[in-house]
């Protein structure tokens, strides 16, 4: 069946005159394999077809990945008035012969539209600030930006999280459109490259690959990686190579002992690591010189990791969550120290246990800020 409906004309005769300026034509049953609307949201889109209610139900789930409840739609019927509806108030049947018309998101919706304003901040016209930006410029800023999200994740804020992923999609963005300026990439070749290795690193998805669990999907990435370096005629790296030695020191090790575990060195039980913690301290405490605690206390954090690897969590995480808990608390302490017409170095040693028992009950069931 030809994609176009003989009575296309009609069709687009009856569409509001600023849906046609930019107006996607996708065929029905070009949803029916997708996860995602394979359009721009911020341009009209006609859906071109016959449609069936399997196919119709899975429409209605794959645009609320993208449209909010409210979103216009219409029955756009051949020699009848179009039937206006939301995407929360869609019922089942389709009219029979019904085009599906939907009506943009607002302008800058899509990653074209973002790419638009970014290339013309960058544009002779443009802003003088982002115009005289450079790769190695925008590289403080894109790890402040990296950290902030990572505090908006651990607030649980997100409304701060959609804000922060924005400001990281800015960096990215920004780097691709100089990259493009220098002759060195595009965003298309950016794009281009990451779905390919996806595809190519998930051959258990989209491939006839089998795999019994996360282990094994782990032990193929790695085997799926050497094997792409050695068709880039790179020389073998270890396991260990190309971690980035700018990650923090808890991440770092957590990713070290990870790796080293895909390949089987590691303790076959949990018991071993709380043996290995028990070691680690019990040196700490016989280290004599500044020098050997140093390098004990390294071991005791470097153990505590994999410990943390071994239950689940993120040891990075955990300790700017333990930070944020102490100086929560810690700034009641002062607080009620002010409303008590003192400060909390006047105050003695059991004086402060009291007040930080008192925090630790205050905040207990307190809101996270």
């Amino acid at each position: 069946m030809h994609l176009f409906p003989a009575n296309l004309s009609e069709i687009l005769n009856t569409l509001p005159e600023q849906a046609t300026q930019r107006l996607n034509l996708i065929a029905v049953e070009t949803l029916r394999a997708a996860h995602m609307p394979p359009f721009s949201p911020d341009s009209a889109t006609l859906l071109l077809g016959e449609w069936n209610t399997p196919l119709e139900e899975h429409a209605r789930h794959l645009l609320a990945t993208v449209y909010p409840a409210d979103h216009p739609l219409m029955w756009v019927l051949p020699k009848k008035p179009s039937r206006i509806f939301s995407l929360q108030t869609w019922q089942s049947p389709t009219p029979a012969g019904g085009t599906l018309y939907i009506a943009p998101l607002e302008n800058g919706s899509s990653l074209e539209s973002f790419q638009e304003i970014i290339a013309h901040l960058r544009a002779p016209d443009g802003c003088p600030w982002d115009r005289e930006q450079t790769h190695q410029t925008l590289r403080k800023h894109l790890l402040e930006e990296s950290y902030e999200t990572l505090d908006a994740i651990d607030a649980g804020n997100a409304t701060k999280m959609r804000e922060e992923f924005g400001d990281l999609l800015l960096q990215i963005v920004l780097n691709a459109q100089i990259g493009f300026e220098s002759s060195e990439f595009n965003m298309a070749e950016i794009i281009k490259g990451v779905y390919d290795k996806i595809i190519r690193r998930h051959p258990h998805v989209f491939g006839e690959v089998q795999v019994s669990g996360v282990n094994q999907v782990l032990s193929n990435w790695e085997n799926l990686k050497q094997e792409e370096r050695r068709q880039d005629g790179e020389m073998e790296k270890g396991m260990l190579d190309g971690l980035p030695a700018a990650l923090p020191a808890l991440s770092l090790a957590q990713e070290i002992q990870d790796r080293a575990a895909r390949v089987g060195f590691d303790w076959p039980e949990i018991s071993g690591v709380l043996e290995k913690i028990r070691e680690e301290i019990d040196e700490v405490n016989r280290a004599e010189t500044q020098p050997e605690v140093a390098e004990e206390l390294g071991d005791v954090f470097f153990v505590l990791s994999n410990f943390a690897r071994w239950k689940g969590v993120d040891a990075e995480s955990a300790l700017r969550e333990a930070n944020l808990k102490f100086r929560r608390r810690f700034a009641w302490m002062e607080s009620r120290a002010r409303v008590m017409n003192c400060s909390l170095k006047e105050m003695s040693p059991q004086a402060l246990d009291d007040l930080w028992n008192q925090a630790k009950q205050q905040l207990s069931t307190a809101p996270k800020q």
